[in-house]
This record gives structure tokens, C-alpha cells and sequence, in this order.
């Protein structure tokens, strides 16, 4: 009898153990998943933040009432260089992040070298912009980002007209309209450029989809910017030369300004470092979503930091508009996306695919 009462209270203590035993992986498991969760948002919110702040820092080096320096094509030629030298140091001295394989010559010539160029031509026309437009308006031109890549997207073969799409198209188009007709101070010479960078940027996004659809090359966010940035480095060389090289060396020493630029290069490294960190961690939803709250971030703050912007209620209503069929377009893109990959999907196969940085990389 007593070893029987023995064996079962062996038995109640066993169970004890193994429910306390299941009940501590459970809490360990919810504490995973919270701090799972923390580290995913605190990199949306970095990224919009960077991102943001790119911008804003971007307008106030640029700004003849900040730090006046008036040189967009030498500023962005700095920031490719800085970036080239950083993915160098990071790959292949300290060999913190991996380069993919898989590029070949004849791919980095017919598919890099026009990637980098037209990054380098969306970069120069976008900042030179800001000397000339506000940063709320020239924001609110960026949302006709999506008629631009569909309408180059379907000469080049890539995208399908259909009634769904060219009602989205006439949406976002008719909101930057009447968001560009409320415009108080607009300055026609900042239009052309701005629409000049969001052509390049369109150019870029479908050059990107051809390497990933047409070659099958898939690259992430570093190694992306370890091929391009050296490209984009050499295409605005050369327009450097001749457009601001003799205007920076009669103007005085701008090197005074040497911390400051070196901190806005820095920032714009954080900002491609910032990409790659929120897609390792999130999805394609998630960027999307995230670059569309950027975009407001941008409007209304910029109305709190800078002289120049006067924002109206036209303005504002146009841009919901173009931004409700922007976000028509992202989920269009996300399901097809999403169609595409459940019929081609192969063991083993990258999923953080150039693609995903083609929408992402536009932040400037």
C-alpha cells in the first residue's frame, strides 16, 4: 500500500514538473514572439524615419537659406561614392554582409551599367528639384510614380492594359492634378525635373524587372548597392565635370562644410542599410505600407520645417486621392506578386529578390 501511494505521488510530481516544464517554454515563447515583434516595428519605424529625414537633410544642404550648398549633381555623386566605398569595406574587408553570386559580364553590361544610370539620373533630377519646389509638393509629384512604370512597363512588354489598371492610372493621375492645382508658389523649371527623376526612376524599376524576369537574377539590397553604386558613381562623374565641377571650385572652399556632407552620405547608407534590414525582416506589404506612411510624414512635416511649403486643402485633398490609388496599385502588384510565386516557387529559392528592392530604393 505505501508503495503504491509512493508511485503515485512520484506519478502527481512527474506531472507537476512537466506542466511547469510546458508552461515555462510557453512564456519563453511569448517573450520570443514580443521581442520578434519589437525588433520588426523598431525597423519600420527606423526606416521611415531615415528615410524621412533623408529628405529633410537632403533640402536643408541643398537650401541657399541653410547650409547653401547649391550643388545637387556633386552631392549625389558624393553619396555614391561614399556608398561604394562602405558596401566595399562591409563585404570585403570586414566581410559583415555577403555578395551574391552569380553576376557575370554580360549581365553588368546590359543590365547594371542602365541601372545605375538611370539611379544616378533619378538621384540628380530629384535633389535638383528641391532648389527649385517645395519638399511637400515634389513629394506630391513622386505619387505619379506608378502611371510612369505601368505605361513604360506595358511598351516594354512587362505589364497587360486592362480596365482595373487604367482605372487606377486615371485616379493617381487626376489626384496629383488637382494636388499640383493647389499648389500657391509652383515653379515650372522644379516640375520638369522632378517628372524628369520619377521618368528615371520608372526607367530603373522596369530595367530591374527585366534582370529578375528575363536573366533570373535575384540580388538583395547590399549586394545591389555593391554593383550599382560605383555605376552610378562614373554616370554622374562625367555631367559633374562639366555642370558644377568649375562652379564649386569659384565659389570658395566648400569643404567647410566636409562633416556635414560626410553625415548626410552617412545617412543615405543607413537609409539602403535600412531597406535591406526592414525586407530580411518583414515582407513586401510591409514596405509598401511603410514607404505610403513615409510619404505623409513628409508632406506634413516638411510644412512644420520649411518656409517654402504652404500647404492648402486642394493640395491635400488631390494627394489622398493619388495616394488611395497608389495603394490600389501596391495591392494589385502584391497579388499578382503573390499568383506569381505560388506557380513558379522552387525549393531553396531567395525570396528577398531585386524586385522587392525596386520598390523600396525610391526613397531619396
Amino acid at each position: 500500500m505505501k508503495e503504491r501511494r509512493r508511485k503515485k505521488s512520484s506519478v502527481l510530481i512527474g506531472g507537476e514538473d512537466h506542466q511547469s516544464v510546458s508552461d515555462s517554454m510557453a512564456a519563453d515563447r511569448s517573450r520570443g514572439f514580443m521581442r520578434e515583434e519589437f525588433v520588426t516595428y523598431a525597423y519600420i519605424l527606423l526606416y521611415i524615419a531615415l528615410s524621412s529625414g533623408q529628405i529633410f537633410f537632403n533640402k536643408w544642404v541643398l537650401s541657399s537659406k541653410e547650409i547653401n550648398f547649391p550643388y545637387p549633381l556633386g552631392l549625389t555623386l558624393l553619396h555614391m561614392i561614399f556608398s561604394s566605398l562602405l558596401c566595399f569595406l562591409l563585404t570585403k574587408v570586414l566581410k559583415i554582409f555577403k555578395v551574391e553570386e552569380g553576376m557575370t559580364l554580360e549581365i553588368y553590361v546590359t543590365s547594371v551599367i542602365p541601372i545605375g544610370a538611370m539611379f544616378a539620373m533619378t538621384l540628380w533630377l530629384g535633389n535638383t528639384a528641391y532648389l527649385y519646389i517645395s519638399v511637400s509638393f515634389a513629394q506630391m509629384l513622386k505619387a505619379i510614380m506608378p502611371v510612369a512604370v505601368f505605361v513604360l512597363g506595358v511598351a516594354a512588354g512587362l505589364e497587360m492594359m486592362s480596365c482595373r489598371m487604367l482605372l487606377i492610372m486615371s485616379i493617381i493621375s487626376f489626384g496629383v492634378l488637382v494636388a499640383s492645382y493647389g499648389e500657391l508658389n509652383i515653379n515650372w523649371i522644379g516640375v520638369v525635373y522632378q517628372m524628369g527623376g520619377v521618368v528615371g526612376e520608372a526607367l530603373r524599376l522596369i530595367f530591374m524587372e527585366i534582370l529578375v524576369k528575363r536573366k533570373g537574377v535575384k540580388l538583395n539590397p547590399i549586394s545591389l548597392m555593391y554593383y550599382v553604386s560605383p555605376c552610378s558613381a562614373v554616370c554622374l562623374f562625367l555631367p559633374w565635370i562639366f555642370l558644377e565641377k568649375s562652379k564649386m571650385e569659384g565659389n570658395g572652399p566648400w569643404n567647410s562644410h566636409s562633416l556635414v556632407l560626410t553625415l548626410n552620405s552617412l545617412c543615405t547608407f543607413a537609409l539602403n542599410l535600412s531597406v535591406f534590414l526592414v525586407i530580411s525582416h518583414t515582407s513586401a506589404l510591409t514596405i509598401r505600407v511603410a514607404g505610403v506612411v513615409k510619404d505623409w510624414v513628409v508632406v506634413l512635416v516638411s510644412a512644420l520645417l520649411f518656409a517654402d511649403t504652404k500647404l492648402t486643402v486642394i493640395n491635400l485633398f488631390g494627394y489622398a486621392i493619388a495616394i488611395a490609388g497608389v495603394a490600389a496599385y501596391n495591392n494589385h502588384k502584391l497579388k499578382k506578386e503573390a499568383s506569381s510565386r505560388v506557380t513558379n516557387e522552387t525549393p531553396g529559392d531567395d525570396s528577398e529578390s531585386i524586385a522587392l528592392v525596386s520598390q523600396a530604393k525610391t526613397e531619396r
